[in-house]
């Protein structure tokens, strides 16, 4: 169990990494953007920008709720015996 969880903790790590890495990118994108738009509008007109700027957000909320919501962390043996006693089995009879 110690080298599943350990190997569990790595891969919330990394993805954590992954995940600011990723919306630092995005922002980045989006102020290249913003600019892009700026020096060629005059800062003036219809700013086209925020609708990639609302899919980068998605991006990011969806990716944000995958690595840090409490159903990314490891099913415990006790949640699976639970589950197995709930379907009438029993949890000591394991293959």
């Amino acid at each position: 169990m110690t080298k599943d969880l350990r190997a569990h903790a790595e891969k919330r790590l990394k993805d954590r990494r992954q995940f600011w890495a990723t919306a630092i990118t995005l922002v980045a994108i989006f102020v290249v953007l913003t600019l892009i738009w700026g020096v060629t509008s005059g800062w003036d007109g219809y700013f086209w920008p925020m609708w990639p700027g609302v899919g980068f957000i998605i991006a990011i909320i969806f990716t944000g709720i995958q690595v840090f919501s409490p159903l990314s962390k490891p099913i415990s043996e006790d949640a699976i015996d639970r589950e197995v006693r709930r379907l009438g089995g029993d949890p000591a009879a394991r293959d």
